[in-house]
């Protein structure tokens, strides 16, 4: 992959002197590059927000009763996990982040999620039905209000950043539920 960012940018960078446009790449460079900076900033804010909020929940025990409020849901989609076993909290974390658009904070309660799946799973170095369930939501997420979404368009100086609440949330609930049939159909057919 880093070749070939590589030879995209000799290319761009012969086609600036070629075309007499240097000036204007190196200033577009160089503004991208500050852009970069502020959108990542912006976002680890965002991140550490939401990690802190985690944290004070697990700490004030409300993400227990949290995850009670989910395990119906929870635990029809994943039949195979024990009611009072620790997954289904740390997929609950996992599944809120990505109902508010925060997927960089979701990252690390998924990787908590799958090695509590994991240690359930009896035969280890495999996959087991309900990790492949748990990638699948993890990876088409529902998004309620993409915050980072959000965020980055008001970042932007956007007049309405908040304009794409409606279809985010419609083209995420049809990928979701899209990405579960196909899991459930491959499921049937390599049983």
């Amino acid at each position: 992959m880093n070749v070939l960012w590589l030879i995209m940018i000799c290319i761009s960078i012969v086609f600036a002197i070629f075309t007499g446009n240097l000036e204007a790449f190196t200033k577009s460079i160089f503004d991208g590059a500050k852009a970069a900076v502020e959108i990542s900033l912006f976002l680890l804010g965002i991140v550490s927000v939401w990690l802190g909020i985690t944290r004070i929940l697990e700490d004030s025990g409300l993400i227990y009763r949290i995850a009670h409020l989910f395990r119906p849901i929870i635990s029809r989609l994943f039949k195979d996990i024990p009611g009072d076993h620790p997954s289904i909290t740390a997929i609950t974390l996992n599944v809120l982040a990505n109902l508010f658009g925060l997927g960089n904070a979701a990252t690390p309660l998924g990787i908590k999620a799958m090695q509590e799946l994991d240690s359930i799973n009896p035969d280890k170095g495999t996959i087991t039905p309900e990790m492949m369930t748990f990638i699948v939501i993890n990876t088409a997420s529902i998004q309620l209000i993409p915050f980072s979404v959000i965020g980055i368009l008001a970042g932007f100086g956007h007049g309405n950043p908040a304009a794409v609440v409606l279809p985010v949330l419609i083209a995420t609930a049809i990928s979701t539920m899209t990405a579960l049939l196909v899991l459930a159909l491959f499921r049937k057919i390599f049983r």
